[in-house]
C-alpha cells in the first residue's frame, strides 16, 4: 500500500491525505464540491503545473480557474495546440506561424513549404475553426510527456518543425517535454489543459494577410474577444519581422546559432542601426511637418520600461541634425499637488491617472510657449508631495521644438486646447517580434518586465519581488489610460532590440533566483527563470553607450 502524503490546498484552507503518486486531477476531484469550479491548472509550492503533475512529497496546492491570469496563459497555450492540429490535419504540408498578439488576438500566418505566404480565403479559415470547434467537443486529452532531447529531436523532424529542431539542438538539455494531442507532437514553454474540452471560446478570422486567433474576452470569458482595429500597430509589428527575415534571425534557435557562431557583434551592429534608422525617420517627418508650420510640440508615450526616455534623447539628436532645437520637458512635473490627487478602487493614490496632472496649466503653458510667450516650467517635488517654487524659464524660438515625454501623450484630453497640427505624437512599445519558435511567441510585456526588474534593482533600490508585485497593477494602468490610444500616435517607434534578452539574461537570473519560494510573485520569477534558459547570453560588453538598452543596463553615455 502507499504511503499516505499530506497536501495542503489553498483553496479550502485544508490539509488532504493522498496517496504518493496521485495527479493533480485525482486531487481536484476529492474537493470538488468545495472548489465551485473546473481547474484548468494549478499552483505546486507556486510553480504553474498540468493537472497531470503526479505528488510524491507533501506540497502547497492551489487549483486554478481559466479566467486567471495564469489560467488564461493556460488556456491561450492549448487554444494554440489545437490551431495547430487543425491546420496540420487540413494542410499537412503547410506550415503554421504564430507570430505575435495584436489586435486582441494572436496573429498567425499560413506558409507553403517554401515558406511563402499564403493568403487564407474565408473557406479555409471555416474550414480550420469548424475542425478547432469539433475537437473541442471530442474532449481529446492533452498529454504531456518528458524524453531524451535526442529523441525529441527525431520526433519534430518527422513534422518537420524545425525551428523547435533548431532551439533544442542550441540548448544542449539531456531531457525535453512536449506534449500530444491525438497523436500530433508539440511543444509549449509552460502546462496545458487537461483536455480539449477546457477550451470552448474562440474564434478565428482572416486578417491582414493571415488569421487571427482570438481567445476569451477578458470582460466577457463565456464570449470570444471582438478584433480591434491597430493597423499602426500591425504595421510596426510588420516592419520588424520583415527586418528578421532578411537578417535570418526570426527565432529564438536562430538567435542562439549566431551567437554560437560569433556573430553577435554584427547583429547588434545591424539592429541598433535599425533604431537610428526608424528614429530618423520620424525626425524627417516631423521637419517636414515643421516647415507646414504645426509639429512644434512632440508628445512622446508609451508604457512602463518601453524606453521613452532614451528615445526622447536620441530623437533629439535626431532632430539637431535637421537644424532644429529641442527642448525636453517632463510630464511629471504637472502633476497636482498630493491632496488632489485621484484615488484608484483600492483607495491609493493614483498616479497613472490623466487626471493626477494640471491639465489646465499645461494646457494654458503650451499655447503660450506657441504664441512665442516665455513662461516658468513647474517643478514638482516628490519628496514633498506639491509643485515648489523654482525659476525655470522657457520659451520657443522659431526652429525650436518641444519634446514631452509622459504616459499620457496619447490622450487627446492632454492637449484639448491645443490646436491639433501643432501636435505630434509619437507611441513607443517593446513590440518584441523574435519568437522562440513557430509556435511560441514572446509575451511584448515580458520583455518590458524584464527590462523594469534590472532597472529597478540597478536604480531604485527595489527587489525583484517588490516590481513583479506592482507589475499587475501597471498593466492595468496601462490598459486604462495608454493603450486605448495607441491608434492615435502620428509615428510608432518599435524599441525593442532582437538580441536585448539574450543579453538581459545574465542580468535577470540572479534577480530572479532571489525571489523566495513562499511569495506568490516567484510563479512569475519561475516562469521567467524557464523562459530565459532557451537564449544563449550574450555578454553586455558589445552594446554600444546609446543603446536604448543601457538605460536598463547601465552605461549609457545619456544622462537620466
Amino acid at each position: 500500500m502507499k504511503a499516505a502524503i499530506q497536501i495542503f490546498c489553498r483553496n479550502t484552507g485544508t490539509y488532504i491525505d493522498v496517496e504518493g503518486g496521485a495527479s493533480l486531477s485525482d486531487l481536484a476531484a476529492m474537493v470538488e464540491q468545495n472548489l465551485g469550479f473546473s481547474p484548468i491548472c494549478a499552483l505546486v509550492n507556486n510553480k504553474t503545473e498540468h493537472l497531470g503533475f503526479r505528488i510524491f512529497a507533501p506540497k502547497q496546492i492551489e487549483f486554478l480557474r481559466a479566467d486567471s491570469p495564469v489560467g488564461r496563459e493556460v488556456y491561450t497555450r492549448s487554444l494554440c495546440m489545437m490551431l495547430y492540429y487543425a491546420v496540420h490535419k487540413l494542410l499537412p504540408d503547410f506550415v503554421l506561424c504564430i507570430e505575435h498578439s495584436v489586435s486582441n488576438g494572436l496573429f498567425c500566418r499560413l506558409k507553403q513549404p517554401d515558406l511563402s505566404v499564403i493568403l487564407p480565403d474565408n473557406k479555409l479559415v471555416d474550414s480550420i475553426l469548424s475542425l478547432m470547434r469539433t475537437v473541442a467537443k471530442a474532449d481529446i486529452p492533452f498529454i504531456r510527456h518528458e524524453k531524451l532531447t535526442s529523441d525529441v529531436i527525431e520526433l519534430f523532424k518527422k513534422q518537420h518543425l524545425h525551428e523547435k529542431v533548431l532551439l533544442l539542438k542550441t540548448v544542449s538539455q539531456i531531457y525535453t517535454s512536449y506534449y500530444t494531442l491525438d497523436g500530433l507532437a508539440d511543444s509549449f514553454y509552460g502546462p496545458l489543459a487537461p483536455s480539449t474540452a477546457s477550451i470552448g471560446t474562440f474564434n478565428l478570422i482572416p486578417w491582414q494577410d493571415g488569421i487571427l486567433l482570438l481567445g476569451p474576452d477578458s470582460k466577457h470569458p463565456d464570449m470570444p474577444a471582438k478584433p480591434l482595429v491597430q493597423e499602426k500597430m500591425f504595421r510596426a509589428f510588420t516592419e520588424h519581422l520583415d527586418f528578421n527575415r532578411v537578417i535570418r534571425v526570426s527565432s529564438v534557435g536562430e538567435l542562439n546559432r549566431a551567437v554560437l557562431n560569433h556573430e553577435s557583434t554584427e547583429l547588434i551592429n545591424v539592429a541598433e542601426a535599425m533604431h537610428n534608422k526608424l528614429i530618423g525617420r520620424i525626425a524627417d517627418e516631423i521637419l517636414e511637418r515643421k516647415k507646414q508650420g504645426g509639429a512644434s510640440i512632440i508628445l512622446i508615450a508609451g508604457p512602463s520600461s518601453s524606453g521613452k526616455t532614451t528615445t526622447s534623447k536620441r530623437l533629439a539628436i535626431q532632430l539637431m541634425t535637421n537644424l532644429m532645437t529641442p527642448k525636453l520637458i517632463s510630464l511629471d512635473d504637472y502633476f497636482v499637488d498630493r491632496d488632489k490627487t485621484p484615488l484608484d478602487e483600492n483607495g491609493e493614490y493614483d498616479y497613472e491617472s490623466l487626471h493626477a496632472l494640471d491639465l489646465n496649466l499645461f494646457n494654458h503653458d503650451l499655447k503660450a510657449l506657441l504664441n512665442g510667450e516665455e513662461i516658468n516650467l513647474p517643478t514638482y517635488s516628490f519628496e514633498f508631495g506639491r509643485r515648489v517654487d523654482k525659476k525655470r524659464p522657457l520659451r520657443l524660438d522659431t526652429n525650436d521644438v518641444l519634446i514631452v515625454e509622459g504616459i499620457h501623450g496619447l490622450n487627446p484630453e492632454l492637449t484639448s486646447e491645443v490646436p491639433p497640427n501643432q501636435i505630434f505624437k509619437m507611441y513607443v512599445s517593446a513590440l518584441t517580434t523574435l519568437r522562440i519558435d513557430n509556435h511560441n511567441w514572446i509575451s511584448t510585456s515580458d520583455t518590458r518586465l524584464l527590462r523594469r526588474i534590472v532597472r529597478d534593482y540597478k536604480y531604485r533600490h527595489t527587489s525583484p519581488e517588490e516590481t513583479i508585485k506592482r507589475w499587475p497593477s501597471v498593466r492595468s494602468g496601462e490598459q486604462k489610460w495608454i493603450f486605448p490610444f495607441q491608434e492615435n500616435a502620428d509615428a510608432t517607434f518599435n524599441s525593442s532590440l532582437l538580441f536585448e534578452i539574450a543579453v538581459m539574461k545574465t542580468y535577470a537570473e540572479p534577480l530572479l533566483r532571489g525571489v523566495p519560494h513562499n511569495v506568490p510573485e516567484y510563479t512569475t520569477a519561475y516562469r521567467l527563470l524557464r523562459f530565459l534558459e532557451h537564449f544563449a547570453p550574450i555578454t553586455d560588453s558589445q552594446i554600444p553607450p546609446t543603446s536604448l538598452l543601457r538605460e536598463f543596463l547601465g552605461g549609457s553615455s545619456f544622462h537620466y
